[in-house]
């Protein structure tokens, strides 16, 4: 099986693939959207959740989201179709670091993705040739909450903590407006979500080939997780606004 379909299972009952739940998420899009007529940006969207829960309740939003996956996408638009907002949605295919756009946004939104632009500051200039003047980035990042083992290390990279992670995002000419730590409860959920339902396939379909495979990566994880970096590794998540030079 290979790693989309995985990801797609692991992210079944938690389509939002990063450590927030609903009413943070909520929030977090409040923030970013104060008016509700904006327009967004989304780089590295997946399946598009964000700008599809920014769309259902904004009906004068319009959207646009990069990805690399194509089946992700092709899950955007058919969940698109169903809530009624295609017409408000413009998908892309390629790669969020390449994509140009002729039009700025007043939302850039990179939750969980810095990795496809090579960090935090790589990812927020990214999004600062996106941004149209007073417009907002809304952007999550993780972070060592605790000193981290090597093995944690080598699995999320070289993060800072939240205070030395706020001092980067500011020295490079940002002012978060707002923020959220995904709290000890979030982070726990997403884990269980994500390894809980990969298991679950596997336990359904016995008689699939890739059913033995599969039950065996929830377990690695899991182990990953509980043993390597659940008590390490933090997540934020900032809505930001250009400070002026």
């Amino acid at each position: 099986m290979n790693r989309e379909r995985i990801s797609r299972i692991a992210h079944s009952a938690h389509p939002i693939k990063s450590p927030l739940d609903d009413a943070s998420v909520h929030q977090l899009l409040e923030r970013g959207l104060p008016r509700g007529d904006e327009r967004v940006l989304d780089l590295g969207c997946g399946s598009a959740e964000w700008l599809l829960r920014a769309l259902a309740t904004r009906p004068d939003l319009h959207a646009e989201g990069v990805d690399i996956s194509e089946d992700a996408l092709a899950q955007a638009g058919l969940e698109a179709d169903r809530l009624g907002v295609e017409e408000r949605l413009v998908l892309h295919h390629g790669s969020a670091a390449d994509f140009a756009s002729p039009h700025p946004f007043d939302l850039v939104v990179s939750v969980g993705a810095t990795h496809a632009f090579g960090g935090l500051l790589p990812t927020l200039a990214a999004a600062r040739e996106h941004l149209a003047p007073g417009g907002r980035v809304l952007i999550g990042e993780g972070f060592w909450d605790r000193p981290p083992s090597p093995e944690a290390v080598e699995m999320f990279g070289d993060l800072a903590d939240l205070a030395t992670t706020v001092d980067l995002v500011v020295a490079d000419g940002w002012t978060p407006v707002h923020g959220h730590v995904s709290t000890r409860a979030e982070r726990d959920a997403y884990e269980w979500a994500c390894w809980g339902s990969l298991a679950a396939w596997a336990l359904d379909h016995p008689a699939d080939p890739d059913s033995g495979h599969v039950l065996a990566t929830a377990g690695a994880r899991r182990t990953e997780w509980l043993r390597t970096y659940r008590d390490t590794w933090g997540f934020v998540s900032l809505v930001l606004r250009r400070t002026p030079n």
